[in-house]
């Protein structure tokens, strides 16, 4: 039995239709909010007029879509290409979950401007499950106000995936324009259009939105790492949104630009260059003049270190980076002439961090003297020393965290947290965390219970625990324990705690059996291990899984 109204099968029952209908290079497609009848339940319905081989590209990336698991974008539930035609079966359909809340669009028309942290976190959040898509080949389309639904909770989705065309680098830049979008209530910044306030993400938009193939950001996922909070403690307070931190990276910037003269956008002959706005990405560690900090350096002078802070991209023309003549120029004398405070900065600058290697080298020989001496001093009776390759049964028995451990040992952790980067920020089990790395396997941490399906109820592609190793550390495995066998994990590394599951490569991964000892086909040099759960088992009238002991083992 089929619809009068849509030639479908009569299962799906229109209620209302959802949005104009669609012009394509191949046919009509009209939207609607329908009833499914058979699981009663509304769903968005797509019907695609004529149906047959002119839809069958839009199909085939339906079929696609509905294999991601990810929260911002609408479930595909069904999809069939149809006969052609405009007789009964003869039109393609695809049918979404429908998402409930508010458009993007009405939003703004409502109450104007989103505040920075809430635009940053709506696109942020949009931007992981395109991210998603492209890691699988699908370009989502579609990326328009209209479509952007604000859920309750903060969450976000995007109806109608995925839409009848679309690119990857298409994705990109409409991700740039709902981020323009969001900050200023306009799209598009001619005609006089508010200018975005914050420098950093004023220089995103323009990389995300930019048609230079040089300049342009490369990718979804380095959008979602260039938007996640710096800092993931504490909320902020109102005075935050309404009075700029002086140590923040506005204010840094704000003061800079103070002392120097104004940034010449066209770069024209004798135009003193000011600090670069997108220098607000590492500006976080910089403090005002006279702090006694370091003003923000550009990335050939800039150390990489180990405590995960600084943000630091793959290339810098991802990062949204036009760094120029070197930032210390603009705290010149407008005569051309060197100020003595400037000098001071100069020597600051190349100086300190000299002395501080020196400091660093000398403290590392005198260590290793005297560890030296004393293994040599102590007569250990026969058998006393535990065989480096024996499994590591407890971390209690590691060095404390950051110190050298003995090749094939258990590399001790200092820190762990959940990472649930696709989650609705409801917390999972966190504060069982610790039990993974307190050296008894009866204690364990798990997740909470899914229903419905072993991958998460199709609500997202994993969770995990992030463990901090304190220092980067050469690993050649993992060994893991888990009293609920068959949970398959992946084993990921990488040296920093902040970014998308992109910025942690897998080293291994397996389906638990109880106890396991994963090994890395090469040595990993890493501060974070991240073990990530992609599939749980059954347990009672649900699916979770869980981790009771975690062993990060030192490279052999």
């Amino acid at each position: 039995m089929t619809s009068t109204t849509t030639g479908l099968p009569d299962r799906y029952r229109p209620i209302s239709q959802a949005a104009p209908d669609e012009e394509t290079a191949t046919g009509v497609i009209r939207s609607w909010r329908a009833r499914d009848r058979v699981l009663n339940r509304d769903v968005a319905l797509r019907v695609h007029t004529p149906g047959g081989p002119a839809a069958r590209e839009w199909i085939s990336r339906a079929l696609t879509a509905g294999g991601l698991a990810t929260p911002a974008l609408s479930m595909v539930y069904d999809a069939a290409e149809g006969t052609g035609g405009d007789g009964p079966g003869g039109a393609a359909y695809v049918v979404n979950e429908w998402i409930e809340g508010t458009t993007l669009r009405e939003r703004l028309a409502r109450g104007g401007p989103l505040p920075e942290r809430e635009a940053r976190s709506l696109v942020r959040r949009l931007a992981e499950g395109v991210a998603e898509a492209h890691r699988v080949g699908l370009a989502v389309g579609g990326l328009t106000p209209e479509h952007v639904v604000l859920r309750p909770g903060g969450m976000v989705g995007l109806l109608s995936v995925p839409a009848a065309t679309g690119s990857v680098q298409g994705d990109i830049e409409a991700l740039g324009a709902l981020l323009e979008l969001a900050l200023t209530g306009s799209e598009g910044t001619a005609g006089g259009a508010p200018a975005i306030a914050s420098p950093d993400l004023a220089a995103l938009v323009r990389r995300a939105r930019s048609t230079d193939p040089a300049a342009r950001l490369s990718s979804a996922a380095t959008m979602v790492a260039l938007l996640a909070e710096r800092h993931r403690g504490g909320q902020t307070g109102p005075q935050e949104a309404t009075a700029p931190d002086p140590l923040s990276d506005s204010g840094w910037v704000r003061r800079v630009h103070e002392r120097s003269e104004p940034v010449d956008e066209t770069r024209g002959a004798g135009a003193t260059q000011a600090v670069h706005p997108a220098t607000a990405a590492g500006a976080h560690r910089a403090g005002p003049p006279g702090s006694g900090l370091l003003p923000p350096v550009p990335p050939a002078a800039r150390p990489r270190t180990g405590d995960g802070r600084w943000p630091v991209a793959e290339d810098e023309e991802d990062a949204g980076l036009d760094w120029g003549p070197t930032p210390l120029a603009a705290l010149d004398d407008a005569s051309g002439q060197t100020s003595p405070s400037s000098a001071r900065r100069r020597l600051a600058l190349v100086g300190l961090p000299l002395l501080a290697l020196v400091v660093v080298v000398a403290l590392a020989v005198w260590i290793g003297k005297n560890m030296m001496s004393v293994a040599g001093s102590v007569d250990a009776p026969q058998g006393s020393t535990p065989s480096v390759t024996a499994p590591a049964t407890s971390s209690a028995a590691a060095p404390p965290a950051g110190q050298a451990v003995a090749a094939g040992g258990p590399v001790p952790i200092a820190d762990a947290s959940v990472y649930d980067p696709y989650g609705d920020g409801q917390p999972e089990n966190d504060r069982e965390v610790p039990l993974t790395h307190d050296g008894d396997r009866a204690t364990s941490w798990s997740t909470v219970t899914y229903r419905g399906s072993e991958r998460f109820g199709n609500l997202k592609p994993g969770v995990g625990v992030l463990y901090d190793l304190g220092a980067p550390q050469a690993l050649g495995g993992v060994s893991i324990t888990t009293g609920q066998p068959g949970t398959s994990v992946e084993v990921r590394t990488g040296t920093g705690p902040d970014g998308g599951l992109d910025a942690f490569p897998v080293a291994a991964s397996a389906d638990l059996t109880g106890s396991d000892t994963l090994t890395f086909s090469q040595p990993v040099t890493a501060r974070y291990l991240l073990v990530w759960i992609t599939g749980l088992v059954p347990a009672g009238d649900g699916f979770t899984g869980s981790l009771a002991e975690v062993s990060p083992l030192a490279a052999g």
